[in-house]
């Protein structure tokens, strides 16, 4: 260990680290916790736990993690979950212009709108009768085990505002993603992989760009940021050591570096320093633990085959696959992006495209998690930024527009009952009408199943109480609940 005076020597050396390769290697995994830098904020009833503040949970929560498999671009809920015979009968006919005036139609403005009715069949499934697409049989399945939510709202209709509100409960960029909010509050569960991992995959028509934004931490520590994993290639950058590098230099470097941090932070008492530590030593432990994560080979072949993966292939079910192994290494928050589902034109094939890509090994993964015992403590949640509107958009065969009146999402485990049908639109699908949820409502029932009372968890910023679900009124979906 060096003296006080070699430390305060090596100050200029330790800028020049921290603005180099070394440096950046940190900021890239900036949102990773680590048991010895968070020792404070354990839980006291939770002593596994990493990181996470003081008191929370505020009671039993229901489910342990979250799973989030967002289908980006929108699905249309019309040939989803929500069948509408009078569309189907009105199919062609000119759409009612009661619905419309002074409504927001992304692109349809001043275009004359006609119905356009289901293009696929629907079934009844379950002992409840779920209707589900034929689209989605596979997803009919396990049509017992969630819970379709017809009557979805939000409030932007483009896509990448949209999907900042349905991350972080507002179209303000900037603001901390929903995983960071969990995992700021509760922390994470595995000393060994981030707490926030986000996982992508792409196969549809016209795959929207997501930010990295989407997962950041805004006002909150940077350590909280979702960690994405990468298709192809090494799944984190900057995790293996450069060429020439051996484990034993990389150690004496990571801990000369770490004393200089600490020494600065005893000045400064800045929590950026503080993830910077952390951030090197979970960067160490992850050059053995995400290999481990990556590598499939010790999954049966009928495992592999019911989900479809291929190992290294950055497929949704490889990623499906991944989650499920990610959750039961402790991670808290698996965010699954697939993106081509911004279906304007040509929806019957890209509708075949995308639920061929996600359909069975969706149902792989809740099938899998059961049969592991894992479903009941995991909320696995389904669903895009919006939906699609019942009229006609064609740009190479029948497509939809973008639409945030009325649109559905499911959610199943951790706390839900499976095998309902909440809420519903109106006889044209356009407006929620019954049990309306809002985005912020789903967000203050995810918190709910996690035990954390969303009017109660909040972060002082600007002078103002800041919560996930804001300061407009969010409300638990209790009926859902077990």
């Amino acid at each position: 260990m060096m003296n006080l005076d070699q430390i305060q020597t090596s100050l200029n050396r330790r800028t020049f680290l921290a603005n180099s390769g070394v440096g950046l290697g940190a900021a890239a995994l900036s949102s990773l916790l680590s048991g010895e830098s968070t020792a404070s904020a354990k839980s006291p009833s939770k002593p596994s736990l990493v990181g996470g503040l003081p008191g929370l949970p505020h009671f039993a929560p229901k489910a342990k993690r979250v799973i989030f498999l967002c289908m980006a671009g929108g699905p249309t809920h019309l040939e989803t979950f929500d069948y509408k015979p009078k569309l189907a009968a009105m199919d062609g006919k000119p759409f009612p212009e009661s619905y419309t005036k002074g409504q927001p139609i992304a692109q349809l403005q001043g275009k004359e709108l006609k119905c356009q009715g289901p293009l696929t069949k629907f079934r009844k499934y379950g002992k409840n009768g779920q209707e589900i697409s034929d689209f989605l049989p596979w997803t009919a399945k396990i049509a017992d085990d969630i819970c379709i939510i017809r009557s979805m709202v939000t409030e932007q209709i483009n896509h990448d505002p949209a999907h900042t509100f349905l991350n972080t409960g507002t179209a303000i960029s900037g603001r901390p993603s929903m995983g960071s909010w969990i995992t700021y509050g509760l922390g994470s569960e595995t000393e060994e992989l981030p707490g926030f991992v986000v996982l992508t995959s792409v196969g549809g028509r016209n795959p929207q760009p997501i930010a990295s934004r989407q997962w950041g931490t805004g006002f909150l520590p940077s350590r909280y940021q979702g960690v994405q994993f990468n298709s192809t290639g090494d799944p984190v950058n900057y995790l293996k050591n450069p060429a020439g590098v051996s484990a034993r230099q990389q150690k004496e470097l990571i801990e000369t570096v770490q004393t200089l941090d600490r020494f600065r932070n005893q000045r400064v008492d800045n929590p950026e320093i503080e993830t910077r530590i952390a951030a090197y030593e979970m960067a160490f432990k992850m050059q053995t633990s995400v290999p481990e994560l990556m590598d499939l080979s010790g999954e049966s072949k009928q495992t592999l085959e019911m989900y479809g993966a291929e190992p290294g292939s950055g497929t949704y079910a490889t990623n499906c696959l991944l989650a499920r192994r990610l959750a039961e290494r402790g991670s808290r928050f698996i965010h699954l992006y697939h993106r081509g589902w911004d279906h304007h034109g040509g929806l019957i094939r890209y509708m075949n495209t995308c639920c061929g890509l996600t359909d069975k090994p969706t149902w792989a993964l809740i099938n899998d998690l059961k049969q592991r015992g894992m479903l009941d403590e995991t909320l696995v949640i389904w669903g895009g930024e919006f939906g699609r509107t019942p009229m006609f958009q064609g740009k190479g065969g029948a497509g939809r527009d973008h639409h945030i009146k009325g649109f559905s999402m499911w959610m199943a485990g951790g706390g839900i009952k499976g095998g309902i049908t909440y809420g519903a639109t109106d006889e044209l699908g356009y407006n929620s009408v019954e049990d309306i949820v809002n985005v912020r409502d789903l967000h203050a029932t995810m918190l709910h199943l996690l035990g954390i009372n969303h009017q109660r968890f909040s972060v002082e910023f600007q002078g103002l109480d800041t919560r996930l679900t804001g300061v407009e009124e969010a409300h638990v979906i209790k009926n859902i609940l077990t």
